[in-house]
């Protein structure tokens, strides 16, 4: 999929279409680290990435910010139960040696 350069501002500042912004939101809401996605295309600090993110959310009205609160509780619980089965298969490990 071709990507659009940004277009340098006559003050030196870069600016990004709205077309590549949402782009580079939905590489972050598919998972990709922020760190990795500004680097890969080539925007200054994840922080900016975050920014678009929050902005494009307010657009998009309740239902966006509400689903994306949901996601964030999924990924927590998803953490908690890595944690749990890790636990568990240490567990296994352990008593499996004692018989």
């Amino acid at each position: 999929m071709p990507r659009k350069k940004p277009q340098p501002a006559k003050s030196g500042r870069r600016v990004f279409t709205p077309e590549f912004k949402q782009e580079a939101v939905q590489m972050l809401l598919d998972g990709h680290k922020a760190s990795s996605v500004a680097e890969r295309l080539g925007v200054s600090h994840a922080n900016v990435l975050y920014r678009w993110k929050r902005e494009l959310l307010a657009e998009s009205g309740p239902v966006a910010g509400a689903l994306e609160t949901r996601v964030h509780e999924l990924e927590v619980e998803l953490r908690r139960v890595e944690r749990e089965r890790d636990v568990l298969k240490k567990a296994l490990i352990i008593f499996g040696r004692n018989e």
